[in-house]
């Protein structure tokens, strides 16, 4: 009964660690994500602002924040916001504006 317990952890143990991802295949992942946001945002010189977050692999989605410039010359520059979120299975970003994240303060 014992070695039938400690070969089934044992198996456990090794079934677990196939299914992690290796450091470096998680940078490849967040390159990814990062390139698809950027390409897909209407901003100029659009950059993560944070990290991106991971949502369980049920969702199927990554979210990331990005800031850069609006594009349109009646913008006239203006930093912008988005929020990208890359679907894992499709590999495909989709990103809206989100403007409204950031705080505005009041002078007093």
């Amino acid at each position: 009964m014992k070695a039938a317990t400690l070969t089934f952890l044992c198996l456990t143990a090794i079934a677990t660690q196939a299914h992690a991802s290796s450091p470096d295949a998680w940078a490849t992942y967040d390159k990814a994500v990062l390139v698809s946001c950027t390409k897909s945002s209407g901003l100029r010189d659009a950059k993560p602002v944070g990290n991106a977050a991971q949502f369980d692999d049920r969702v199927g989605y990554t979210a990331l924040l990005l800031q850069g410039q609006y594009p349109q010359k009646h913008m006239k520059g203006a930093q912008g916001t988005e929020l990208c979120l890359y679907n894992k299975k499709s590999k495909t970003a989709y990103v809206t504006e989100w403007d409204s994240i950031r705080p505005t303060y009041k002078a007093n």
